[in-house]
């Protein structure tokens, strides 16, 4: 974003065009909040232009007649920003000498400090900051970034940070707002149009990260099998998921393979879960009902070496299968090589693999594609060198080191390609992290990544991303006290809705 707006500026636009701009579409947000104005305005303007983007959103309120007064903590360095200030006490605008009372019911709109952020907030308006949030929660807008947040890690500088209820991001989101660090500070996040140039967007790099978000749902593309094509023709995919420990993730890891439409769904389970298969899911098929060890473990590598791999799509290994003794992985090691299809290793999957001498370097010589679904701590120990990397940069990184596609689960999940393309999710239901949930959609993106294969599609990171944000979204569609299998059936019912959408299009 500093690019682009550096290229603009340096092409003839002049910068106080762009602070009107970006004032003016700060306004236009903020007056079709119901009620959020009604009792007045206080707004914190910082020294640099982000504080002259506030006193134009201050300028434009007061002549609208709500109740401004404005307060400017630091001295003013931009003589634009100065200049605008000046115009504000000319027009009659009440200048506060003293900090607000952080239990004012006004609504605090904070421009203090925009993108770019690399310093501290001075001691006194950090106390300033966390004394507002805990008179009046909730009643503070930010303008671009949060005071004290870096925009590019999320994190909060030297721990502390303006929360926002809103935060209005200017021209393109900053990587900074959907990280996981930031989630307790951004609140609802607004991208603010500034009429970026069509010409700036297209030179954006490949590798630029893309948010995914509820407006996205309207332009998925869903793999598409020919019109004519049977069961078998729609996705082929085996779970093998379950151990004696956690028999209901074989259960929850099938669900979500039924919700994604994958034409055949095949399981091999532990018997005391086969047992119950044909009852619970009786749309899939029971590949193997395996006795387990004295451990509670299936046996995995006699009957995986003998299973002709050939006649699926996709394979999914992981869930609940709980880590296994040592050297565990290479008992299956061999066919999941030779497998050409897509591997998806989810959850024990892929801590035995971590646990194994060759660890994630495993992936590189399979002939087929491979999915990585791990959640942080997973992802740490199949990649410990990357650990200090923010979950972005991490991503990326284990992706271009494996050559698998890489989902790092978070409150705002990353796929990465190993092209070095990458999606966050940006918009989410944080009451996703639950047990199950991960099981659920394991299976879903198994089954998803078996019908693109079978469509003659490639299994690269957008499919990947897609499938997250479904699931995602179906979980946003059910209430927060909603379990994994509910959302399993509202992902089967959002999948439905889409389908039908679709059919609908092309009659």
């Amino acid at each position: 974003m500093a690019a682009i707006e550096k290229e603009m500026l340096a092409s003839g636009m002049p910068v106080a065009s762009l602070m009107e701009k970006v004032g003016q579409g700060m306004v236009a947000w903020l007056r079709q909040q119901p009620g959020l104005l009604d009792k007045g305005v206080i707004v914190l303007v910082g020294p640099g232009h982000n504080g002259g983007d506030g006193l134009v959103v201050a300028r434009e309120l007061h002549l609208a007649g709500f109740n401004v007064q404005i307060w400017c903590p630091l001295p003013i360095r931009q003589p634009l920003t100065a200049k605008h200030w000046d115009h504000l006490i000319w027009l009659g605008i009440e200048q506060l000498e003293q900090a607000p009372d952080a239990a004012s019911e006004a609504l605090w709109i904070e421009a203090v400090f925009g993108l770019g952020q690399s310093r501290p907030l001075p001691d006194p308006l950090k106390t300033l900051l966390k004394e507002r949030q805990r008179h009046q929660p909730g009643k503070l807008v930010s303008l671009d970034v949060p005071a004290g947040l870096c925009s590019d890690s999320g994190r909060a500088l030297a721990g502390s940070a303006a929360v926002a209820a809103a935060t209005l991001s200017v021209g393109l989101v900053k990587r900074g707002l959907v990280q996981d660090a930031a989630a307790a500070y951004v609140g609802q996040l607004t991208r603010v149009d500034m009429g970026l140039p069509e010409k700036s967007l297209q030179q954006l790099p490949a590798s630029q990260p893309l948010r995914i978000d509820p407006a996205d749902i309207a332009t998925l593309s869903c793999p598409q099998p020919a019109p004519m094509a049977m069961k078998y023709e729609r996705g082929r995919l085996l779970v093998i998921a379950g151990s004696d420990h956690y028999r209901g993730a074989a259960r929850l890891a099938l669900e979500g393979a039924l919700a994604s439409g994958s034409g055949s769904v095949q399981a091999a389970v532990p018997a005391e879960v086969a047992n119950q298969l044909w009852k619970e899911t009786p749309e899939v098929v029971l590949a193997a009902g395996l006795e387990t060890a004295a451990d509670g473990l299936m046996p995995l590598g006699g009957w995986l070496a003998g299973h002709d791999l050939n006649r699926i799509d996709a394979l999914l290994l992981g869930p609940g299968l709980a880590l296994g003794p040592a050297g565990s992985w290479s008992t299956v090691a061999e066919p999941l090589q030779r497998f050409e299809g897509l591997l998806v290793l989810d959850a024990d999957g892929l801590n035995r693999l971590a646990n194994d001498p060759k660890g994630w370097r495993w992936l590189k010589r399979r002939l087929g594609p491979t999915w990585l679904t791990p959640h942080a701590a997973e992802f740490q120990r199949l990649f410990p060198e990357l650990k200090d990397l923010e979950p972005l940069d991490a991503a990326v990184e284990a992706a271009r080191l494996s050559g698998a596609v890489v989902l790092l689960k978070g409150a705002h999940s990353v796929v990465a390609d190993p092209s070095g393309a990458a999606w966050q999710l940006a918009d989410t239901a944080d009451w996703v992290a639950r047990t199950g949930l991960g099981d659920v959609l394991a299976g879903f993106a198994a089954g998803w990544g078996a019908l693109a294969l079978a469509a003659a599609q490639t299994c690269e990171g957008e499919q990947l991303a897609t499938a997250v944000f479904l699931h995602a979204e179906a979980a946003r569609d059910c209430s927060t006290a909603s379990s994994a299998l509910p959302i399993a059936r509202s992902l089967a019912a959002l999948m439905t809705r889409i389908q039908s959408k679709k059919h609908a299009r092309n009659t």
